[in-house]
């Protein structure tokens, strides 16, 4: 009893540290960013300075001998989902980890779906999919999917992502929203996942969201430390002190970086990136404002 509490603790504190974001996301015209499955008919009405003349309904117009305008609504309906990396590097972080600001970032934008009345649904993998929530609408379903992201004690420390994207691939057939919250650390060679990641994009509007700890693109000279990889548990002791080593460390991270960003570019997937030391509203708030500006220009 005494743990459920602590977990509800936990999930109504993130609801209020999240709850001005949320705000500024919907303010910010998260309706308009995100548009529904298409427009049905709603109304005929007269004609009014300034009406799209493309929408003049010729029939109705010419029995009456006075201008009638169709009028459509946008038909909403979405449907959001969460693709969440539950791998053992989520573990990693300084004073923050990777896996809690994903899950903060995550809960963000499942409120502001919630606000937007949209069904969520939630998809948690490491490597190969570990548990799936169908896309439901209320309250009730949210929390029940943050106390989830909160709780689950994944399977496997492991990832593979293209695995996990084919079976999202199968599993939704209804053109949705789907945010991949990950750090995108795998294997590149064995986890090439860009050609399922274009599979899905080219069906449903994709978003790409990497979690990363300012620590994992600099190692700073602290002498002889022992790195342990989170995955594989595999641990090698380095002398932090060798400035070659430091540079030729940076240097490769910074050619993964730049051949992963490549992959979303080629495929046009939008990506963001989300620094655990940083307030995670700010590159959300600015991606909105990006995709705001597509939209409308």
């Amino acid at each position: 009893m005494s743990e459920t509490k602590d977990i509800l603790k936990v999930v109504k504190k993130i609801e209020i540290s999240t709850r001005e974001l949320v705000e500024g996301l919907i303010t910010g015209n998260y309706h308009s960013v995100f548009k529904g499955q298409g427009i049905e008919f709603s109304e005929i009405r007269d004609y009014r300075p300034g009406d799209d003349v493309r929408a003049i309904d010729w029939k109705v117009t010419a029995r009456f001998n006075y201008p009638y305008i169709k009028e459509f609504i946008e038909e909403r309906d979405l449907r959001v989902y969460f693709a969440f990396d539950v791998s053992g590097s989520g573990s990693f972080g300084d004073k923050v980890s990777k896996r809690r600001r994903a899950v903060e970032i995550a809960a963000s934008l499942m409120f502001a779906s919630l606000r937007n009345n949209d069904n969520i649904g939630l998809f948690l993998f490491s490597d190969g999919i570990e548990k799936f929530i169908p896309a439901r609408k209320g309250r009730k379903h949210v929390l029940k999917l943050i106390t989830t992201l909160v709780t689950y004690q994944p399977e496997s420390k492991h990832t593979n992502i293209a695995e996990s994207l084919k079976f999202i691939s199968k599993v939704i057939k209804k053109k949705s929203i789907i945010f991949v919250v990950s750090d995108f650390i795998s294997n590149v060679f064995a986890d090439d996942f860009s050609v399922p990641l274009k599979h899905l994009k080219n069906r449903h509007d994709v978003i790409a969201m990497r979690i990363i700890d300012p620590r994992e693109r600099e190692i700073p000279d602290v002498g002889l430390i022992e790195l342990e990889d989170e995955e594989t548990g595999e641990q090698i002791l380095v002398d932090t002190s060798d400035e070659e080593f430091r540079h030729n460390y940076s240097s490769l991270i910074a050619e993964q970086d730049a051949k992963l960003r490549s992959r979303f570019n080629k495929i046009k997937v939008d990506f963001l990136d989300v620094l655990t030391d940083e307030p995670y509203a700010v590159p959300l708030k600015k991606f909105f404002r990006i995709r705001q500006r597509r939209v409308v220009y």
